[in-house]
């Protein structure tokens, strides 16, 4: 079911000090800052050799990642994501062993237009893991 590690969220509290430590300092390549309103993130990715790192900013009053960033006041690792190559099975599968897919259970369209699902992390090894069909 799993597939390739499509990437890993970083949340920051400030995009541009994100930028300094992956475009500027690390070399990476950015893409523009792109709003999500419907996720509550702005979002940039730093694409690298074999993944990408995704930079989550909050959006709005109501982001989804302001309580992480008030518990990790220095930002930190968010979440990870891994390609499956059909989503509807995968979710059925996971359901199938016990485990719980947040929000309604069905898929949404993520920042990469494809559909996504996030796993609660207490059945992932305390790690919020998203799934994004390939």
């Amino acid at each position: 079911m799993i597939g390739r590690l499509n990437h890993v969220a970083i949340a920051v509290l400030d995009m541009e000090e994100g930028l300094k430590v992956y475009r500027d300092a690390l070399g990476g390549i950015a893409s523009e800052k792109v709003a999500q309103p419907e996720h509550g993130v702005s979002t940039v990715f730093i694409e690298l050799p074999n993944t990408k790192i995704e930079l989550l900013e909050p959006l709005g009053e109501n982001s989804p990642i302001s309580k992480f960033l008030e518990r990790n006041t220095q930002g930190g690792i968010h979440h990870i994501c891994y390609e499956v190559d059909d989503i509807l099975a995968a979710r059925d599968q996971l359901v199938a062993n016990g485990a719980r897919i947040l929000g309604d259970g069905e898929p949404k369209i993520g920042a990469h237009g494809k559909p996504v699902l996030f796993l609660h992390p207490k059945d992932f090894l305390g790690t919020l893991t998203e799934l994004e069909q390939a």
